[in-house]
This record gives structure tokens, sequence and C-alpha cells, in this order.
């Protein structure tokens, strides 16, 4: 009897992972993009800051140019530093009134020019910056430096000198608040939500061809 031999071949085939880790990819970034919309738009709604504080040891200015004139500005006398102005309001704004919960915060150091531009041509500030909260509201910080104006040759300053009540201080400081509605951030966001949604697709669309 004729014994036929029968042999067996096996071919090992390597499993394909990288469609397991697209699916997986795809599950894991679907939420999370969800989950950082919700966080943003609580974010957005979130109460504004207290009220700004008067700054201490300052006299506060009662000219009507620094009451009534701009909506949202007031203005002060002080010798206290630039960066210690800076700091003791970037701590009140940079947190809401719901809670004290923290909000996105950064600044702007804009040249001083930009203030005439912005807000008053008529005002000199040596420095000028901004406390931002992206797309809410913004703090703008101002202050005129009469012994360090770079726009006034040094034997000229001292005609600029800041004497109110018999008292001389080093500096003026203007803050101005500018405000948002909270109506408006979220027609902004969901603005950028479809546009970055359509450039995407029109992305991928274009990478298939």
């Amino acid at each position: 009897m004729r014994e036929e031999l029968k042999s067996t071949i096996i071919v090992w085939v390597e499993p394909d992972f990288s469609n397991n880790y697209l699916l997986m990819g795809k599950k894991i970034i679907k939420p999370l993009l969800v989950g950082i919309l919700i966080l943003w738009v609580f974010y957005l709604v979130l109460p504004a800051p207290v009220e700004l504080p008067p700054l201490p040891q300052s006299l506060k200015s009662t000219e009507p140019g620094d009451t009534v004139q701009i909506l949202g500005i007031s203005a002060y006398y002080t010798n206290l530093s630039r960066q210690e102005v800076i700091n003791f309001y970037q701590s009140h704004y940079s947190r809401s009134s719901l809670f004290n919960l923290p909000l996105i915060t950064y600044r702007l150091n804009h040249p001083p020019e930009y203030f005439r531009e912005l807000i008053r041509a008529t005002q000199q500030v040596t420095y000028f910056e901004e406390i931002i909260h992206p797309l809410r509201e913004s703090l703008f910080v101002s202050g005129f430096e009469w012994g360090n104006d770079p726009f006034t040759s040094p034997e000229k300053r001292v005609k600029n000198k800041l004497i109110i009540n018999g008292r001389e201080y080093k500096t003026k400081v203007t803050l101005i608040e500018r405000n948002s509605n909270p109506i408006i951030r979220l027609i902004v966001t969901g603005g950028i939500v479809c546009l970055s949604w359509w450039l995407i697709k029109e992305a991928k669309d274009m990478l298939r061809k």
C-alpha cells in the first residue's frame, strides 16, 4: 500500500495593529475634545473677577478724565514700582469671583505709544501692559514715571513732577477694564469650532485625492 505523505505549510502572518491603534486613538480623541470644549465653555461663562481694589499706599485721582470720560477707568498716584503695581493687580485679576476659581491669564507688554492710539492721545505713559483672559476680558495697566520718561530729556523731566496736595509721587498709574458679553464669547467660540471642523474636513478630502 502506497503511503502518501502530505506536508502542511504554516504561514505566520504578523498581526496588523495599525488599525487597532487608529480605532483606539479615535475613541480617545473624541471624548478628549468634547471634554476640552466643555471646560472651555465653563471658563467662558465664569463670572468676572471681583471689583478691582484700590492700589495700596496710593492716592486715587479725582480728575474728570480719570473717572467718567472713559468707561472702566481709574487712576492712582503712587510710589510703588512698576512690578509691584503689575503683580498686585494680576494677583486680583487672575481669579473669578465664583469660588475664587483661577482664570487663564497672560500678560502683554505693549509699546507706550500704543496707549495714545488705543486709549487717549494726549496722555503720556512710560509703560503699558495688558492682563488678558483669552476671549473674555482685559485689564490695561499703564504708568507714567516722570523720572524715567524716555520721551523727555533728563534735564527737562523735572517739569513733569507729580505733586498732589503737597506730596510728590513717582508714578501715575491708569487702569482700564474691558469686559465682554458671555453670549458673544460663546458665539465666537462656536464659530471657531465650526471653522476648525470645516478646515479639518477639507484637509482630509484633499489628502484622499
